[in-house]
């Protein structure tokens, strides 16, 4: 699953960043593997996505969101 596929609400732990112009970027922001983020909101168009990562939060477009792999936490 990627964070891509998040759904509002949703809590997920990041299990890897997939190569990409922006990885070593949202890495210093904080997305590292096992960190938990939480999917805040979608755009009314679905683009952008904010989601709730550390003390802040952060808005990915889809497709830099598609390169993250996560896995849901109950």
């Amino acid at each position: 699953m990627t964070l891509k596929d998040g759904k509002t609400g949703m809590t997920l732990k990041i299990q890897q960043i997939g190569d990409s112009d922006l990885k070593e970027r949202l890495m210093t922001m904080g997305l590292t593997p096992g960190t938990k983020v939480k999917v805040l909101r979608s755009a009314p168009l679905g683009d952008p996505i904010a989601i709730g990562v550390r003390s802040y939060n952060l808005a990915l477009r889809r497709a830099d969101a598609a390169k993250v792999q996560v896995q849901q936490v109950n």
